[in-house]
């Protein structure tokens, strides 16, 4: 997708944050865009900035862990605006602590939210993308965390990881159809997501972890402050919807830890003329797949 004028947007948690930044970004290239948010104080905050643009953004207040009001929720755009060609499932939560601590509700909640969440939108849209026929793209949100892990963040992990395996195969299959897919993965980014657990859903409530909590707020406040500002965020990945790119990691300091990664994974793996038996095993996958979904 090149040319973004006067097409459509819909983003998730783009009350504030990164949500928010991707909506101005968006909105200034001319797209016409929703934001959704499960925080109505987020979407009216948004809107009073909107209001003195000439911006055209409609808001809608929605959990992403809720399917019914997906389906309300694109039924409305479509009457607002028309069929939506970028879809940025953008919403994320964070909580930290050890997963030797997690309720099942620490985990319903976060996995509900940050793979839940993506899931259901793509879901929602990604069949009407297909059957309005002019192709589209799909922006999930993941974060480096898709590729390291770390201490004190498993459930977070779990969820990041999971939208990017999510992701690849989906670029895969809606390739023929026009419709790109890219995985945004964020490193520090100056947002107020540790405040995520203000809008957590009563019926998953019970927590190991915390609650409201000014000395941990502050905490993650101080630490997320020298991320890159929303926008600057958002602008990077604009370059990457035109450009189709599937990674888009905007993040000079993890040049380093993925070099080491990949290359302890391809350490690990024989090599191929001490494996006699690879190509029948590759032969055999490629027929099952071929026979079975004609790919």
């Amino acid at each position: 997708m090149r040319d973004l004028a006067g097409k459509v947007a819909f983003i998730t948690g783009g009350g504030s944050g990164v949500g928010l930044g991707q909506a101005k970004v968006f909105a200034r290239e001319g797209m016409k865009v929703v934001i959704a948010d499960v925080r109505a104080d987020h979407l009216e905050e948004a809107m009073a900035y909107f209001r003195q643009t000439d911006a055209k953004v409609h808001p809608i207040q929605m959990d992403v862990m809720d399917r019914k009001a997906w389906e309300q929720a694109a039924d409305e755009a479509e009457r607002v605006f028309g069929p939506v060609q970028l879809l940025c499932n953008t919403a994320g939560v964070s909580i930290f602590g050890s997963m030797l601590d997690a309720t099942y509700d620490d985990w319903d909640w976060v996995l509900g939210v940050n793979l839940g969440g993506v899931i259901n939108g793509i879901r929602t849209f990604a069949p009407r993308m297909v059957a309005y026929g002019q192709g589209g793209h799909i922006v999930n949100t993941a974060s480096m965390s898709a590729f390291l892990p770390q201490a004190s963040a498993g459930l977070y992990v779990t969820s990041k990881f999971a939208v990017r395996g999510l992701s690849e195969s989906l670029r895969i299959e809606l390739e023929p159809h026009n419709i790109g897919v890219s995985i945004l993965c964020p490193g520090a980014v100056r947002t107020n997501i540790h405040e995520s657990v203000l809008a957590r859903p009563k019926h998953l409530s019970n927590t190991g972890y915390y609650h409201y909590d000014p000395d941990i707020f502050a905490r993650l406040k101080a630490a997320l402050e020298p991320g890159l500002d929303p926008v600057v965020l958002a602008e990077k990945l604009l370059e990457g919807v035109r450009n189709n790119a599937l990674y888009i990691i905007p993040y000079a300091e993890f040049r380093q830890p993925l070099e080491e990664l990949h290359r302890r994974v391809i350490e690990v793996l024989p090599d191929p003329a001490d494996d006699p038996d690879m190509m029948k095993r590759v032969e055999a996958m490629e027929q099952h797949f071929t026979s079975r979904w004609g790919h």
